[in-house]
């Protein structure tokens, strides 16, 4: 087998051991050596059960419980697993076998070792995403827990009007649950790759407006809608329509109560979604993490998952989304998407 030279190893980032048909190491790099801390002789030549002296929770000992050289005869290839050294350091080994014939024995062992709190940083984003969704998750339920509650017990002291006021409450924020339960699914089916569409050709001025009326009613908040009445585009309709309403809420949230949409047709077929808000706009700086899981900007709440999901759907119709500054000095979202015809309706 061929083996890189030791130069290359000792500039590999991860640690690398590699033993050869006899069980004896051939190579070792710098980082492995450190990693699980060995002190002894020149550890080429040495048992490479020496050389990797790792343990488990329970005291049993790498080797003895890989065996790498007797275990099955069709293992190729030993999934990362977690093991400490003598100070009780997390380490992650990664085993390779080598071998000349299927099922033949072993002609090498390459093992790769990895610092354990690579896996740590891993754990702890998971536990910021149990710990967000979770705080998401109780705050409209403890309102519908609260109303439900003071309903069942002291239904004869309220009167009608009071009544209503508290389930129209615990109705928002059911609806609020629903929302977010839909965006995790929708995260979940982007960070898979299962996300479907379902494209027709639709008329993208039209979609936005009828996705626009309920949240243009009278008030405090203007929303503007200027559209080209060619731009017609293959997109999945739904989909197309949470991105204008996540992107529409995101500058009412943020934009002191107006937005101006625009949708212009392209060249080629495609079509341009512009939404301007007339808020403070985002620092250049920060724009390349605004689609990131869990964003949150501002003053403005909500789960941090709305641009993320905007750029996962974009990307699904093989689309760009980038934030500009507007001409009132407040964030600008472009969504630029491609004809998206299917082949042979041309």
């Amino acid at each position: 087998m061929w083996v890189a030279s030791d130069a290359l190893l000792d500039a590999l980032p991860d640690g690398v051991v590699v033993a050869g048909a006899d069980g004896l190491v051939t190579h070792v790099n710098a980082v492995a050596l450190q990693l699980v801390e060995y002190t002894g002789p020149d550890p080429v030549g040495r048992p490479l059960g020496e050389v990797l002296e790792l343990q488990d929770l329970e005291g049993n000992d790498w080797f003895n419980c890989v065996l790498p050289y007797t275990g099955l005869a069709v293992r190729r290839r030993l999934v990362e697993s977690s093991w400490h050294t003598a100070s009780g350091t997390e380490v992650l080994a990664t085993v390779a076998l080598h071998r000349r014939a299927p099922a033949g024995s072993v002609d090498s062992v390459v093992v790769g070792l990895r610092d354990g709190r690579s896996r740590e940083r891993v754990d702890l984003a998971r536990s910021d995403l149990v710990a967000t969704v979770a705080h998401e998750l109780r705050s409209p339920l403890t309102g519908v827990k609260g109303f439900t509650s003071t309903l069942l017990s002291k239904w004869d002291r309220f009167t009608d009007s009071q009544k209503q006021l508290m389930l129209r409450t615990v109705d928002a924020d059911a609806d609020r649950l629903s929302r977010l339960i839909a965006e995790l699914l929708d995260v979940a089916r982007i960070d898979s790759g299962r996300l479907s569409l379902r494209k027709e050709p639709v008329d993208l001025a039209e979609a936005v407006r009828r996705q626009l009326e309920p949240l243009s009613a009278p008030g405090e908040r203007t929303i503007s809608v200027h559209g080209d009445e060619s731009a017609v585009t293959w997109v999945d309709r739904d989909k197309f329509a949470q991105v204008v309403a996540n992107l529409v809420e995101n500058g009412l949230k943020h934009g002191d109560g107006d937005v101006d949409v625009t949708v212009l047709a392209a060249d080629g077929g495609g079509a341009e979604l512009v939404v301007d808000d007339h808020g403070r706009g985002i620092d250049t700086d920060i724009r390349p993490r605004i689609f990131t899981k869990f964003w949150k900007h501002g003053r403005g709440g909500g789960s941090g998952l709305g641009l993320y999901i905007v750029g996962g759907l974009v990307a699904a119709h093989d689309g760009v989304v980038r934030v500009e500054e507007s001409p009132s000095g407040g964030a600008r979202m472009r969504v630029m998407l491609p004809a998206g015809q299917p082949a042979g309706l041309d």
